[in-house]
């Protein structure tokens, strides 16, 4: 694998394990990566069958689960990795944005495994993460290159220049592309979590059956709203149920996903274009959508910049991706210490 390192980095030797904590939301994730981009194991443990009865994450079910299982999960990623505990060398932990119970179980685990080991701790953006799941993907990509962060939470449009160093350009102003994509799967009573089951849906119907608005905002400006697309369909639903007429569910889920679509990939072209990035990622849990995936490749295409994605596994919630960005803060000499406290919302790019 090569190991193109930037000038800025100042890396560790060959070898070098980072074990990985994710506890954002409602996965317990663990991972065991070498050298920062090589996993060795990524073991998650879902909680979708817990919360589906609810709809939705509940944050106190969340927390319980993560302390329910944390310690079996470390337990099973190093053994899918063949490696003991004093071979690991250094702890990453997401500490943020996500909820905080939540994050407070991993945060806990991570500083006292740090502490237990003797070796370094990195508390991790959760979305810088996401955006260096394509450094697992693509062991030869480096930066500058643009990002669409897409997930169900956030929705990011996120310029990195060099390791360590974002500058957002566009993000969501009011609901986060899957959090639209869950309202609406509930709305058409698909159930949770709503992006794959929009999708299966809209493989059956036709995206151009209704006429569901797309808001770009102000000219040259990079910020996403999908709140009036979402009471738009909400309201087509109702008026329709009203009337007593014939609601085509793979029609609507079609519709609405060609809309979400739609903008996110202009909006990510026409920055791209404008910032003169000839690199653009696409990463999050949303980044698991066929129509997105396939559309921002053929955009990517026809104006001749190289498209990358990660396979699903690395889309969604996972640590190999918080292993991977706590080990090139740590290239970069951060480093945090066992005060480090979990953060409900945060900037991306602030440290720790």
């Amino acid at each position: 694998m090569p190991h193109l390192h930037h000038k800025s980095l100042n890396c560790p030797p060959k070898g070098w394990i980072t074990m990985g904590i994710e506890t954002s939301c409602d996965e317990t994730a663990v991972s065991l990566m070498e050298d920062g981009r090589k996993v060795l194991s990524s073991v998650i443990a879902s909680q979708i069958p817990e919360h589906r009865k609810f709809g939705g994450v509940v944050p106190e079910v969340a927390s319980r689960h993560h302390l329910e299982c944390i310690h079996q999960v470390v337990e099973e990623a190093m053994e899918k990795a063949g490696k003991t505990l004093e071979e690991v060398d250094q702890m990453a932990v997401t500490y943020g944005p996500g909820l905080v119970g939540a994050l407070l179980v991993g945060v806990a685990y991570g500083k006292a495994m740090a502490y237990a080991l003797e070796v370094p701790l990195n508390g991790v953006h959760h979305i810088e993460g996401h955006l260096q799941a394509n450094f697992i993907q693509y062991p030869e990509l480096e930066p500058p290159l643009l990002a669409l962060i897409v997930s169900g939470g956030h929705t990011h449009l996120v310029k990195m220049t060099d390791y360590g160093s974002y500058e957002i350009l566009g993000k969501t102003r009011d609901d986060a592309a899957g959090e639209a994509f869950d309202k609406i799967a509930r709305a058409l009573g698909l159930g949770y979590p709503g992006g794959p089951l929009i999708d299966e849906q809209a493989q059956k119907g036709d995206p151009e059956a209704i006429a569901f608005p797309r808001a770009f905002l102000e000219e040259a400006n990079y910020d996403f709203s999908f709140s009036g697309l979402k009471s738009a369909v909400l309201n087509y639903l109702n008026s329709s149920r009203m009337k007593g007429g014939i609601i085509s569910i793979p029609d609507v889920a079609a519709s609405f996903q060609q809309a979400v679509v739609d903008v996110l990939v202009e909006k990510t072209m026409a920055c791209a274009r404008e910032h003169q990035l000839l690199q653009v990622v696409l990463s999050g849990g949303v980044a698991a959508n066929s129509l997105l995936r396939g559309q921002l490749e053929n955009a990517c295409q026809k104006e001749g910049k190289s498209f990358h994605v990660p396979e699903l596994y690395l889309c969604t919630d996972n640590a190999a991706m918080i292993a991977c960005a706590g080990y090139y803060d740590y290239c970069l000499g951060y480093r945090s210490g066992l005060e480090l406290n979990a953060a409900a919302s945060v900037p991306i790019g602030q440290r720790p």
